[in-house]
C-alpha cells in the first residue's frame, strides 16, 4: 500500500498573505510542518503542493520536496486531487501547511489499514477548550452522531445548540486527512452545494452527496494559523517549547 503525504501551501492567503513563508523562530512555516511530517518515516514520499515561486525558492533553500500546481485552485482538495493526477499512491495524507504545531499523535491515527474500494475520507478532531476559539467563526468545528467517528455534519458555528444542556464537548477539525483516489475525483467532478456555499467548508460537498467522513479523536494543542494573532501564539508556543529542549531542530535547514 502506498501512501503520500501532501502539505497544501497557497501563498496568496486572504487573511495572512504569504502565510507558508511567515517566519517562527528562525525558520519558514512550511518548514515546521515539513519538519514535523518526515519525523514519522511512514510515508512514501512527502510532497508540498505550491503555486508561488517564492514558496518554491524556500523549499529549494530548505531542501523541501515539492510540485509546482495551478495558482488558481478553488480550494485544497482540489490541489490535492492535482498531485494525485502526476503520482499515483493508494491514499494521499494532507497536512494542512498552516499547522506548523502538528504532531505524529495528529497524523498516526488517520493512516489507513486497508485498501477502501469507494471514495474515502479520514480526518482528525480534537475537543475544544477554550471558550473563546468555541465561539470563532474561522475554526470549523464538527459533529459526530456515535462512538464510530462518523460526521453528521461541520460548521463554523458551535452545534449543536445548548439549549437543554451546556454539558457538551465540542470538537474541532484539525488539518490532517485522508484521502483515496477515488474521493479526490468524486470531489472535483461534484457542483458545490448550497451547505457548502453558505458555510464555506469543502468537506460538505461528500456529506451533502452521501459520501461519509470518518474522524478520529486526537490529543493536540495544533493551533491553524489564519491570523497575526494565531501567528504570534504559535511563535510564543515553539520558542518555549526549544527553550525547554522539547524540539532540538539543530542545524538542519
Amino acid at each position: 500500500m502506498k501512501i503520500v503525504a501532501i502539505i497544501p501551501a497557497r501563498y496568496s492567503s486572504t487573511r495572512l498573505p504569504g502565510k507558508p513563508l511567515k517566519d517562527i523562530c528562525g525558520k519558514p512555516m512550511l518548514w515546521w510542518v515539513y519538519y514535523q511530517v518526515i519525523q514519522l518515516k511512514v510515508f512514501d514520499d512527502i510532497i508540498c503542493a505550491i503555486d508561488d515561486k517564492r514558496i518554491q525558492k524556500v523549499c529549494q533553500e530548505f531542501g523541501i520536496n515539492y510540485i509546482m500546481t495551478k495558482d488558481d485552485h478553488p480550494n485544497h482538495i482540489s490541489r490535492i486531487h492535482e498531485v494525485s493526477t502526476k503520482i499515483k499512491a493508494d491514499y494521499y495524507i494532507c497536512i494542512n501547511g498552516d499547522e506548523p504545531l502538528i504532531t505524529k499523535e495528529c497524523i498516526l491515527p488517520i493512516l489507513p489499514s486497508r485498501i477502501q474500494n469507494e471514495p474515502f475520507f479520514g480526518g482528525a478532531m480534537r475537543v475544544l477548550t477554550d471558550p473563546a476559539e468555541t465561539m470563532d467563526s474561522s475554526k470549523i468545528k464538527l459533529v459526530v452522531s456515535d462512538m464510530t467517528g462518523r460526521c453528521l455534519y461541520m460548521s463554523r458555528t458551535p452545534v449543536p445548540y445548548p439549549k437543554g444542556s451546556l454539558y457538551f464537548d465540542y470538537k474541532k477539525y484539525i488539518g490532517v486527512e485522508c484521502f483515496n483516489k477515488k474521493a479526490l475525483d468524486f470531489f472535483v467532478n461534484m457542483p458545490m452545494n448550497d451547505l457548502e456555499r453558505v458555510e464555506d467548508i469543502d468537506h460538505l460537498r461528500f456529506l451533502a452527496n452521501g459520501v461519509d467522513l470518518h474522524f478520529n479523536y486526537v490529543k493536540s494543542e495544533s493551533i491553524s494559523v489564519d491570523t497575526l494573532k494565531d501567528l504570534e501564539k504559535v511563535r510564543n508556543i515553539i520558542s518555549e517549547k526549544i527553550k525547554n529542549g522539547e524540539i532540538d531542530i539543530g542545524n538542519d535547514k
